[in-house]
């Protein structure tokens, strides 16, 4: 016969009495009265239960181990023992003969969270020895039982998957790195533990040992977004001791797990999801100089950070470790307007630290880019010519003043400004800087009626800072050009040219009041006639008053607004040259 640990009503323990040299320990719940209680039936026990579950995921069967509490009383309402008293479930195994033979069958069929008041005759009790001084001989024994824990020695880990992503590209492989969230609970659905409150996934590998082995075996085989129960039995948990705190010895565990990240430390990037151009004529190399978007998420799709947010490329060398190393890596061999995926491993990224709040530590990051534009410091000025004209006698050279059409535009097709919007061209004077150097350069050379396209990078275009509202900084710019007329400039150094030989009594001809001084008027005058006579030309493109004011200011040379015959000297007479005469 068995035997129990019995308690009194005051909680003092009772040493266990013993019965055919073994030792019987039975667990029950509540206290009750028993004074309207059915009779219980001579040769069998009475099973009432008091609370079913609305969910039996497994019942009691011989052979299972179990974890109850219960309250022990006699029919009149005296309790003579309780598990709550000693502040611990009893284990035990059913149907082993463990138990008292009326706990042995009341157990069976039972449920996690069931409670059952069960009433057991002397027969299937005590009989008639009794219990020492705490059960009489013959005594009828009242249980209030509620079970908290079923497991077998033959259980391994159960998995419920309950949400499944729509893709699973990769599933967890033993010695991958994993991140997850988890609410950890017992049987009876008592939390002993949860992620969630802390606000930070566990991050570990998996199947080398870190974890408890149920929980390496329950991880096994995850996609990332994917949810599952994951049950496992007390000798894949913490054991007969439990973990010291929360966990109690012999308790199966619940978690309740969603797969967030998951990586091996061989991991390198991956590239999904090209989009490419159907021309692509040059790919970024090491050293170039790249503007992308880009939205920055985790591999369970949350969200961390976007270029377009900011209204702003991100702009960088790449292959020269200004990026993470994933993305150094992930932005080389790609062509303006490509889109595509990267995909980087924790040690290509922000490693085990993350960045604090946006990047947690061990996290693979997941970046959908799209490059706008490139380029290379060591780039010149890009001129295809598109039409030429037959006849093309006449180039532009540096001087000249032309007039052209153009559409500029980025290297993403943005449109930037077109004078065909204005219905005039643009008119500049080559070699000046009245034009940024990349466009210097697609102007010369060039005959009436050419078309060329101009492709110019940052650093012969706006630069880093680019133009507000209009080009964006380290921007590559293409124009569109087309020459519709040119003027021939003055030689180099010249802003006047006479047409004709020079009079031998040019003071005197400026000087019309015979006053031996040129005034100011008198020399705009007299430039100004020659120029309308055909005489002389001014160079193009520039204001006449103003190169006649700076010749004029040349000639006086000691600044007293006039100019005597000593002062006045032409060109080639000029030790050193001056824009004059």
């Amino acid at each position: 016969m068995s035997h129990f640990s019995l308690h009194f009503t005051s909680g003092s323990l009772i040493e266990p009495l013993v019965r055919g040299g073994r030792v019987l320990y039975l667990s029950v719940l509540v206290a009750f009265a028993a004074c309207n209680a059915p009779p219980v039936p001579s040769d069998d026990i009475f099973i009432e239960k008091t609370f079913v579950p609305e969910q039996c995921v497994r019942a009691v069967k011989v052979g299972d181990y179990v974890r109850y509490h219960y309250n022990g009383m006699f029919p009149d309402g005296k309790k003579f023992d309780s598990s709550y008293d000693r502040g611990s479930t009893y284990n035990v195994f059913v149907g082993k003969k463990q138990l008292i033979e009326g706990m042995d069958k009341a157990l069976v069929g039972m449920c996690v969270n069931e409670r059952r008041l069960v009433k057991i005759p002397p027969q299937l009790a005590y009989g008639k020895q009794g219990y020492g001084d705490i059960i009489p001989p013959d005594s009828i024994l009242h249980f209030d039982v509620l079970l908290l824990d079923v497991w077998n020695p033959e259980d391994s880990v159960q998995i419920n998957t309950y949400h499944t992503p729509a893709t699973c590209s990769r599933k967890v492989e033993v010695s991958d790195f994993v991140r997850y969230h988890y609410n950890g609970t017992l049987l009876d659905g008592t939390l002993f533990d949860s992620s969630h409150t802390r606000m930070r996934t566990y991050d570990t590998y998996v199947g080398i040992g870190w974890l408890i082995a149920g929980m390496d075996q329950g991880l096994l085989g995850m996609c990332v977004e994917e949810r599952r129960i994951i049950t496992m039995p007390p000798s894949l948990g913490y054991g007969e001791n439990g973990d010291g705190s929360d966990i109690p010895g012999q308790a199966s565990l619940v978690f309740d797990v969603v797969l967030l990240d998951l990586h091996n430390p061989r991991d390198g990037i991956t590239v999904t999801n090209q989009i490419v151009p159907e021309s692509c004529t040059r790919k970024t190399v090491a050293g170039d100089f790249v503007r992308y978007h880009y939205n920055g998420s985790l591999l369970d799709g949350t969200f961390f950070d976007s270029s377009y947010s900011r209204n702003h490329t991100y702009d960088t060398y790449v292959g020269r470790g200004y990026v993470i190393a994933g993305m150094d890596e992930g932005l080389i061999g790609v062509c303006v307007g490509e889109r595509r995926t990267i995909t980087i491993p924790p040690h290509l990224a922000y490693g085990e630290e993350g960045t604090g709040t946006k990047i947690p530590g061990s996290a693979v990051l997941v970046f959908d880019i799209h490059i706008i534009d490139f380029h290379n410091p060591s780039d010149t000025t890009e001129v295809t010519v598109t039409y030429k004209p037959e006849e093309c006698d006449k180039k532009t050279k540096k001087g000249d003043f032309v007039k052209y059409h153009y559409n500029a535009s980025l290297l993403d097709d943005t449109s930037i400004d077109s004078t065909y919007n204005y219905g005039k061209t643009y008119n500049i004077v080559l070699g000046v800087n009245q034009v940024v150097p990349g466009m210097e350069d697609g102007l010369m050379d060039m005959c009436v009626g050419e078309r060329r396209h101009v492709v110019i990078p940052p650093h012969l275009g706006y630069g880093e800072r680019g133009v507000t509202d209009e080009v964006p900084g380290s921007a590559v710019l293409v124009f569109d050009i087309e020459l519709v007329e040119m003027e021939e400039g003055l030689p180099e150094g010249y802003m006047f040219i006479w047409n004709e030989d020079v009079s031998p009594d040019l003071f005197s001809e400026m000087d019309k009041d015979n006053n031996e001084q040129v005034e100011p008027s008198e020399f705009t005058d007299y430039i100004l006639r020659q120029v309308n006579e055909g005489k002389g030309r001014l160079a193009p493109g520039f204001d006449p008053y103003r190169i006649i004011d700076n010749m004029f200011s040349n000639q006086d040379r000691n600044g007293d607004g006039k100019i005597t015959e000593e002062e006045f000297k032409l060109k080639a007479d000029e030790a050193s040259a001056h824009d004059e005469l």
